[in-house]
């Protein structure tokens, strides 16, 4: 899935979810300049631990995206609680010496 779809999809399933329509939100979006050495795709080759350990995902990614989003919509209050930052001081502090 390109970046884009994800984003667009993201959108989709919030305006599901909420009352606004999916042009709400796909209005929000903005683009950046890509990074310098920052990897165009993020993937993962399942292959190997299924055929050596049987392993299955449970849900598809498009559920799983869905179950997040609504995860998130069913938890503001907790999301209010992250967005000033103050967790950034607990991880510096429990990570931040770790290379």
């Amino acid at each position: 899935m390109e970046n884009i779809r994800l984003v667009e999809t993201l959108c989709e399933k919030v305006a599901e979810a909420n009352c606004r329509g999916k042009e709400y939100y796909k209005g929000l979006i903005s683009f950046v300049m890509e990074r310098p050495g920052h990897d165009r795709r993020y993937a993962i080759n399942c292959d190997k631990i299924k055929s050596r350990l049987g392993w299955r995902q449970s849900y598809t990614f498009e559920q799983g995206l869905e179950q997040t989003v609504q995860w998130y919509l069913n938890n503001r209050d907790w999301v209010e609680s992250v967005r000033p930052g103050e967790y950034r001081q607990w991880v510096e502090k429990n990570y931040g010496r770790r290379n």
